[in-house]
This record gives structure tokens, sequence and C-alpha cells, in this order.
């Protein structure tokens, strides 16, 4: 059975999409000298325990159903129980009927300062703030499940996202950079609350649209079709980019799928692609070099 019509009927009696995480942690600190390796490691365990246990949907999967993503955390500097540190969050589904995963997300946070304890425990609370490790991991874990959902069903990942905008709003009378307004166009501020609103729900939409092309593409019949929904979808992605040029989520979008988008129009059944490269280039710039990889 497709996985969109599984996806529907566990909707129509009660279930929300959902998906637990699948989740590599890594703790890098290649920039330390003479580093207290344990440290590192138990948190580098911790956290991935911390991913992999916490219930955050309050529904029980098996491990196939799981989102893989990971955590990639490169500690710059530390100073007792504080550090100063980036942290790259990636995730992925599976296309229908294939072994092939689709990248999601791939976003690189430069503002993840935190203070830990070795063996502290890691728990999440909704409704208050713990510690700055806390909130930006359960944060980006709640992203990495709307955007999921998104992939499937269109605007699927709204309680997902909600949640995200609460631990954003909890977690910005911390002070910690990264919550606030004032820490730039490319914070989890702005990142959350674009995801959030209806001025950039065209990112939303096409993402799911782009998926369900993607989800096509296992029947060889459905080839050339698939390619031109995955087209519309970018077309779409263009339109908004008219009304709102260098939009935050429309970067967001490409650094997870330029790659794949390259791949993707440069083989199979060929269909007219010249507007498409046109409204790459001026949706994402950026990516002009790879646009210019797509054959015609």
């Amino acid at each position: 059975m497709n996985k969109l019509i599984v996806f529907f009927l566990l909707l129509t009696v009660g279930f929300a999409h959902s998906q637990e995480l699948n989740c590599t942690v890594t703790v890098n600190t290649d920039k330390l000298p003479n580093a207290n390796q344990q440290v590192f490691k138990t948190l580098q365990t911790s956290l991935g325990e911390f991913v992999n246990q916490t219930n955050w949907t309050g529904q029980a999967f098996k491990q196939n159903e799981k989102i893989n993503c990971s955590m990639y955390i490169i500690i710059s500097s530390n100073n007792s129980d504080q550090f100063v540190a980036t942290i790259q969050v990636q995730s992925s589904r599976v296309i229908y009927n294939s072994t092939y995963a689709s990248p999601v997300f791939n976003f690189n946070d430069k503002d993840f300062n935190f203070r830990y304890t070795e063996f502290e425990n890691l728990i999440f609370n909704p409704a208050e703030f713990e510690s700055n490790l806390i909130s930006v991991i359960s944060f980006y874990s709640y992203i990495i499940l709307g955007m999921d959902a998104d992939t499937f069903m269109p605007m699927a990942g709204n309680p997902y996202f909600d949640t995200a905008q609460n631990i954003a709003n909890v977690a910005q009378q911390s002070g910690n950079k990264g919550w606030s307004q004032s820490d730039g166009l490319q914070s989890r501020y702005f990142l959350i609350n674009n995801m959030v609103s209806p001025t950039y729900s065209e990112v939303r939409q096409s993402t799911f649209l782009y998926h369900s092309g993607l989800d096509m593409m296992s029947n060889a019949n459905d080839l050339k079709a698939a390619k031109e929904k995955i087209k519309l979808s970018l077309l779409n992605l263009g339109k908004l980019n008219a009304v709102k040029p260098n939009a935050f989520l429309t970067r967001v979008f490409f650094d997870a799928k330029s790659d794949e988008i390259v791949s993707i129009f440069s083989g199979g059944p060929s269909i007219s692609i010249t507007d498409l490269v046109e409204v790459l280039n001026k949706t994402s710039p950026l990516n002009s070099g790879k646009w210019a990889m797509i054959k015609y």
C-alpha cells in the first residue's frame, strides 16, 4: 500500500503522523588542545541517548519507521562547564518503495553555547528552561519531526513546529544566543517563526509536492510525470521568491536539496527544463554553479 495512503488512514483513526528519531550524535573536539576526552565521550553518549530514547511524539514506532538524522557538534572552546560550539543538523527520509534516502534538512547553527557537567541528567520539559543544551537539542528534534511530516502531507508538521516554537519562546528568556530576533536573520528564532508563518507556507507546500514526486519515481511508468511534479514544486518556490526574494526558508530548502535536484534533472526521461533552470538561478543564485551542471 502506498505510504501516503497508510499515513492518511492513520490520521483518520486519530493518530498524527509521527516518527521517533534514529539519530547519530557526534561531538568533535579537534579544535581543543589537550581536551579531557572522557567528558566529551560522556557528552556524546548522553546526547545520543537523550535524542533517541526520548518519546518526542507520544507514539511508539518500529526501528524501520524512525527518521534517520544526525547532529554533528564541533566544540571550539570550553572553560570548566561552559562550552562554545556549532551544531550541524541533518535528516533524511526513505523514498517510497526504494532504499534511497532523500535529504530533508541540512542546517548549520553557529550559536550553540551551553553548560554541561559530566553525568548530569538530560530531561526534556516543554514548559521549563532546563538548560540551553537541552533546549537546542529538543528544538531541532521537533524541527526534524515537523519537516519529515511535511513531506508526507501538506502542513502535517504543524504540531511539531508548534512545540519547537514553544521551546524557543521559553528559551528566549535565558538570554542565550540564537533564540532572539536580534541574533541574526539565520537564527533559530527566524527558522521557527518562518516555519509557522503563513507568509512562507508555500515552502512547506512545495516540500510535500516535491517529495510526492519523488515517491512516484519508484514506478518506471511514472518517471516523466514525477519529474514534472518536482519541477512544479520548484517553480512554485520561484513564485514565492518573486514576492519574498532570498527568503530564509528557501535557502534552507536548497541547502538540503540542491545536489539532488541536479541529479533528478540530469538523467531519466527528458522534460522541458529551460524555464526551470532560469527559475533556479533566480531563486537560489548561490547554487548557480550546480544549476549549470543540469544537462538539457
